[in-house]
């Protein structure tokens, strides 16, 4: 590996999952469409609630826009961040993250994009998500 991920040497049974998504996974800032895809992944990692990501490409460029915030896992790298933007011009900060170059073990979601579902509503086929929003599950 060329960019190995501290964490794994850290910790060697931390899991972090990458499942292709079948199905359609549309996401919301209200009424406005902020991303469609056909082609999401599912993130599982321990103790932590699924998260999907849906390739960069795939967000509605003219509702994100970039915002200065980057944050570190060291499982995964550094993630970049986005606001979204609703229909009627409210801004909601910092709900949409990337990590753009991430370590090797997590390559498979370079430039995927994935969302905060208490900021945003998250749909797999017409269902809303759960609204908890990603983070930390119970021990």
């Amino acid at each position: 590996m060329r960019n190995p991920a501290p964490g794994f040497e850290k910790h060697p049974n931390y899991r972090v999952d990458i499942t292709p998504l079948t199905g359609t996974l549309i996401v919301k800032a209200g009424t406005r469409i902020i991303a469609e895809s056909e082609n999401a992944v599912e993130v599982t990692e321990t103790r932590h609630r699924p998260v999907w990501y849906v390739p960069v490409t795939d967000l509605a460029q003219e509702a994100i826009r970039a915002t200065a915030t980057e944050t570190y896992c060291p499982f995964k790298g550094n993630a970049s961040y986005w606001s979204a933007l609703t229909d009627s011009g409210e801004e909601i900060t910092d709900a949409i993250w990337a990590y753009l170059a991430p370590y090797d073990e997590c390559a498979d979601i370079a430039n995927y994009a994935s969302f905060y579902t208490d900021k945003l509503d998250l749909f797999i086929d017409g269902e809303l998500v759960n609204k908890d929003g990603p983070g930390w599950t119970d021990p």
